[in-house]
């Protein structure tokens, strides 16, 4: 088996950033929980808005512009308290997003939505989808390993949207 890490690290030292950390991410995210759809999604907590940033399936789950916070119980968890979402059957889904036909028709039925939080505020949000049942408490406690990585290429995100803002 690879070493995770080092896998990681060699995502982030390749050209093409922010999609090579994205996908070294994604990679990581396989090997220490486990995924079927993975995806990254930004958070603006002042303009209340996200953005897919990263998506493991983009023809279902495109790359695409912001839209509105998802402002159910899942919002209070994730971004407020800013702990992980965690949900494993697709009526505990149906509850919280609208796409849950979607979600079940690519064989997915359990979440979990780990939030990457940077200098006090979740600046976006890991997204995994798995069978019915799959994110147990060893995967979930799995994900906070996730949480570095992910601020990293939320940075990277971010420093790639400075540069390619005019002067």
């Amino acid at each position: 088996m690879t070493d995770p890490t080092a896998a990681f690290l060699s995502g982030l030292a390749a050209q093409g950033q922010p999609q090579a950390a994205f996908a070294a991410l994604e990679a990581l995210t396989r090997q220490l929980v486990g995924v079927k759809l993975f995806t990254i999604m930004t958070s603006d907590t002042v303009t209340r808005l996200a953005e897919r940033v990263y998506s493991s399936h983009p023809e279902d789950y495109p790359v695409s512009g912001t839209k509105p916070y998802n402002e159910t119980y899942w919002s209070d968890i994730t971004l407020r308290q800013q702990k992980t979402f965690v949900a494993n059957t697709i009526e505990a889904i149906a509850e919280v997003f609208p796409d849950y036909a979607l979600i079940d028709s690519l064989g997915c039925q359990s979440v979990i939505n780990v939030p990457i939080v940077v200098d006090g505020l979740v600046i976006g949000t890991i997204n995994c989808l798995h069978e019915a049942g799959y994110y147990t408490p060893e995967r979930v406690e799995a994900a906070e390993a996730l949480k570095l990585p992910g601020a990293i290429c939320m940075l990277l995100a971010d420093r790639d949207r400075a540069r390619s803002m005019p002067a």
